[in-house]
């Protein structure tokens, strides 16, 4: 939405949503997208436009609903509609592997797996990848969340060409690990907004390589060690 494209947002937990939280959207909340499906509100009236971004939107899940609210034929049908209006929609999926899961993917043409460097969570990310080319959603990229730099050197934490070999997935980006994200979250405020942030600088960069452009990754360590080694598999210059 910074470089002028139409962005839509779709909170895709029913029950337990939390973007309208992290945008600081929450009070001004009036219909949600079980609202729509169930044809109680059009789907324009359910849309919540940021006032900082003016084209930015977020169509938030039901709060006091549960995951069989709505079904994946449902959420693919929102999903046509919003594309028709809007140059990228993006789902934020459920945790886990049941009914809100299916019924996010329902409206995906592709797919950004987030996880971290721990070995859980690389093993989690594994299966949902499997998953989604089940589901025919062809060529998921990865983006590699909160890594602590000394400790993948000192090895308490795995290294990023260990997960990217694991997971035989391209890597979309990467995101150092970032106190000042858990005071923007409580703010409502978007860590993009806060130039000194990292991770908010991780997070621009991630948005213009989906947009199409070619961004090295950050240098996390100076070139060298495991992001160096990082850039000189997918061939990115250092800077």
């Amino acid at each position: 939405a910074m470089q002028g494209y139409r962005v839509v947002l779709v909170d895709a937990d029913i029950g337990l949503r939390n973007l309208d939280v992290v945008l600081g959207l929450e009070n001004r909340i009036v219909y949600d997208m079980v609202d729509v499906a169930h044809g109680r509100c059009r789907l324009r009236q359910a849309l919540i436009r940021d006032r900082r971004f003016e084209n930015l939107y977020l169509l938030p899940a039901a709060q006091t609903k549960d995951k069989t609210a709505i079904n994946p034929e449902q959420v693919k049908e929102l999903c046509e509609q919003l594309k028709e209006e809007s140059d990228f929609v993006i789902l934020d999926c459920p945790a886990g592997i049941e009914q809100g899961f299916r019924n996010a993917i329902a409206g995906a043409d592709k797919a950004i797996v987030v996880t971290t460097p721990e070995v859980s969570a690389v093993r989690d990310a594994d299966r949902i990848i499997g998953l989604l080319e089940a589901s025919e959603i062809r060529n998921p990229v990865l983006v590699l969340n909160r890594i602590r730099t000394k400790m993948v050197k000192a090895g308490d934490m795995l290294d990023v060409d260990d997960v990217i070999e694991h997971l035989a997935i391209d890597l979309l980006g990467i995101v150092p690990d970032d106190e000042s994200i858990i005071v923007s979250t409580n703010k409502g405020e978007p860590a993009v907004l806060n130039s000194y942030s990292k991770a908010g600088e991780a997070y621009r960069n991630i948005s213009r390589r989906i947009a199409g452009e070619e961004v090295p990754l950050m240098n996390l360590d100076n070139g060298g060690g495991f992001i160096g080694r990082v850039r000189r598999l997918l061939g990115l210059r250092t800077g």
